[in-house]
């Protein structure tokens, strides 16, 4: 297992990761320049040892349900790996690693997504300024934070995407 020192010296190798300390002498490393919402590259840093690497856009990660893994007893080179993918999955232009990913920014490049029900319905959903609106007509029907948000509303008001 890596000492917190070697831990902090391998996040400080990504020059564009920028530390925070927070309380209980743990330490937090953001990718500042994330095409998403979501910066934590490196959750809690514990002078222990634990600490978390944000994972959930990573394929083949076993991420909690906050998108993090535990990489308590991660070597130089497995860390370095997954400090890599992490700000990797974070950014759009980079070729991203998960189809959940893409099909965020395609969306968000669309004008409009159209879904439809069994009884013809139609609800448009766009995205604008961080958050996910859905139109039924010119009439808003509700905003969400997250796509997945959106995806799940959707499937239980038995829509499917057009």
């Amino acid at each position: 297992m890596l000492s917190l020192d070697e831990k902090l010296a391998i996040a400080a190798s990504f020059p564009e990761l920028a530390r925070k300390d927070v309380s209980l002498g743990r330490i937090n490393f953001h990718y500042v320049e994330s095409d998403y919402e979501k910066t934590t590259v490196l959750y809690h840093l514990h002078p222990n040892g634990n600490g978390f690497v944000y994972a959930e856009y990573i394929p083949g990660c076993k991420a909690d349900s906050k998108g993090l893994i535990n990489i308590r007893d991660y070597g130089e080179d497995e860390l370095r790996e997954i400090i890599a993918k992490s700000i990797q999955s974070l950014t759009r232009s980079g070729s991203p690693k998960s189809s959940k990913v893409e099909e965020l920014a395609e969306v968000q490049d669309q004008q409009e997504e159209l879904w439809i029900d069994e009884d013809g319905n139609t609800l448009s959903v766009t995205f604008v300024e961080d958050l996910w609106y859905i139109y039924a007509g010119e009439n808003l029907d509700c905003a969400f934070e997250t796509y997945e948000e959106v995806q799940e509303y959707l499937a239980e008001e038995g829509f499917d995407k057009k």
